[in-house]
């Protein structure tokens, strides 16, 4: 049994790793691992790989960034021929990048059957380039892996049939439960001169955020009280940086004390960082996840989530990218003591395995 694992962009990788780790128990799969370098510098994608064990890529496409369309067209053109190389049994994507529905579509085209892991999530908000892709790449799968319950209830609603929907847990939970010791032995709160529940973390990259400049001011104003109050730890994107110093929000930001810029960082550190924090600000989908599997606030800067099992469960808050907002969220869960947050159904690490073990099951 030949399967095409692809990946793209810093989010596959967690997802991806489990399933390479699941397959090593059946002997008769031959997975192979395609890079379509959507996402390609070192700090984006060589550390992810080292720091999760993830294979070296059997391909890399090398596609680079460039505007959706091209991009995906880019990833399309170029995936084909692997396809007709390889006559794969499945193609599996995870996610919702460009690199998702690209290679979904090529699957779909040349007749390969397509697995969606991560299936069913819906935001409702089509001006979102992942929500489209999310769509998109469930129309046309064989099999659609769900991480929570909204996406399997989104799944029917849309007329896909039950036997294709399997609700088996999330794979990024599967990567964050293995990596959680390792990543505490990280140094980044000494070399941050940080304490453990005393600052909070901020990631900021959806357009809708950092591409109109008076949402950027509402967030930069409540991020400019916080500070005064807990340092604010940012790894900032590229998009996000360019942005920020393109424009009078850089120099306000130059002025907040305790608003710490930070390159883009590992994994590990990264994992580290979050489960050390008093509260994380975020608009990433990923992050509101493994926020709530660590049981830290998350305050999400946005009006909808993809990701409600997080709400219902686990300790994310939808706030908005309003200052007022923003504030009485942050000001709600530092004054609280008894936060009541709980695990997502089947969040328990083992969702690869029960993605495999159904791979299977029509090649003995």
């Amino acid at each position: 049994m030949k399967i095409l694992n692809v990946v793209g962009a810093r989010p596959n990788f967690m997802k991806i790793a489990p399933l390479m780790d699941a397959y090593k128990s059946y002997p008769h799969i031959e997975p192979l691992l395609i890079h379509t370098g959507q996402h390609y510098d070192n700090i984006m994608s060589e550390r992810f790989f080292e720091e999760l064990g993830i294979p070296q890529p059997d391909v890399n496409l090398q596609v680079g960034s460039a505007s959706h369309a091209v991009q995906t067209a880019e990833i399309m053109k170029a995936f084909e021929p692997v396809v007709q190389r390889h006559k794969p049994d499945v193609v599996i994507v995870v996610g919702d990048v460009n690199s998702t529905i690209a290679c979904g579509l090529v699957a779909a085209k040349t007749g390969v059957k397509l697995a969606h892991v991560e299936a069913g999530l819906r935001s409702f908000d089509r001006t979102m380039p992942e929500e489209i892709n999310r769509i998109l790449t469930d129309a046309i799968s064989d099999m659609l892996f769900c991480t929570e319950q909204s996406g399997v209830d989104n799944l029917k609603n849309e007329g896909i049939s039950d036997e294709k929907i399997h609700l088996v847990g999330n794979v990024m939970i599967d990567s964050l439960l293995k990596h959680l010791n390792k990543a505490q032995k990280s140094s980044i709160l000494e070399r941050l001169n940080l304490q453990g529940q005393k600052y909070a973390v901020l990631t900021l990259h959806r357009p809708s955020n950092v591409d109109d400049q008076h949402i950027f001011q509402d967030i930069i104003t409540a991020l400019d009280t916080m500070q005064k109050e807990v340092p604010i730890i940012f790894p900032i994107h590229p998009r996000t940086k360019k942005n920020l110093f393109s424009s009078a929000l850089g120099d306000q930001a130059k002025k907040m004390p305790g608003l710490k810029l930070l390159d883009p960082l590992g994994y590990l550190d990264f994992l580290q960082l979050l489960s050390s924090a008093a509260v994380v600000l975020t608009d990433s989908g990923g992050i509101q996840e493994e926020t709530a599997i660590l049981k830290i606030p998350c305050l999400t800067l946005r009006d909808n989530t993809e990701r409600p099992v997080t709400v219902k469960y686990g300790s994310n808050h939808i706030v908005g990218a309003d200052t007022d907002r923003i504030l009485a969220a942050y000001h709600n869960v530092m004054n609280e003591d008894n936060l009541n947050y709980q695990v997502p159904p089947l969040w328990d690490g083992q969702a690869a395995v029960r993605i495999v073990n159904i791979l299977v099951k029509p090649f003995p």
